[in-house]
């Protein structure tokens, strides 16, 4: 029985790497994957995810207001797929989630999401609330912090490097605009750095 995974973890911990990872594994045992991508996270152009490690894929962009269930199913029929591996899944919506539950019910094809648990302001996203809520597992990626420990928040900086308070919840960048912190670390530059 085919299920929903989700790796959540904080910035730069490899998400993308390990999907790249995973879809080769497939591919490279003859099943074909396909690799799903918000249209949002533009940072490397249209149709492919990269790695900041340099391995890329090539991806099916979808908007907020696509089915999943209808793009895997038009693509399954034409091809068998054996696995649906999406990056940036934190930008996913609610009936995405459950469209994704349904590819795994319905379909019987694993479903692997890897995302961000939390904004820049601890606060989840839709995409990941919801898989935290409806995933069959649950994976943690560690991300390191810059005093050793476990990172599990992320921080948006502005040009001077300070902890960025509010703003969009969505805001596409890097190392240029973000950091990956433990919690102690977190609520020091977010709510001490700026007093």
């Amino acid at each position: 029985m085919a299920r929903l995974y989700f790796y959540y973890s904080s910035m730069n911990a490899g998400k993308t790497t390990a999907l790249l990872q995973a879809s080769y594994n497939y591919r490279e045992r003859g099943m074909d994957t396909l690799v799903l991508s918000p249209v949002v996270d533009d940072r490397y152009g249209a149709g492919k995810v990269v790695s900041r490690i340099g391995l890329e894929t090539r991806s099916y962009d979808f908007s907020p207001a696509e089915d999943l269930l209808d793009v895997v199913t038009r693509t399954h029929d034409k091809s068998p797929i054996g696995c649906v591996l999406i990056d940036e899944a934190q930008f996913l919506t609610k009936d995405q989630v459950f469209q994704l539950g349904e590819v795994t019910d319905q379909l019987n094809i694993p479903v692997l999401a890897y995302g961000l648990r939390t904004d820049f302001q601890g606060e989840p996203f839709e995409g990941s609330k919801y898989l935290l809520a409806w995933a069959d597992n649950l994976k943690e990626i560690k991300a390191i912090c810059d005093c050793g420990t476990k990172a599990t928040m992320v921080v948006r900086l502005d040009e001077q490097g300070r902890a960025i308070r509010d703003g969009s919840q969505i805001e596409i960048g890097g190392n240029d605009r973000y950091i990956s912190l433990c919690r102690r670390h977190f609520k020091a530059r977010f709510y001490d750095d700026n007093d």
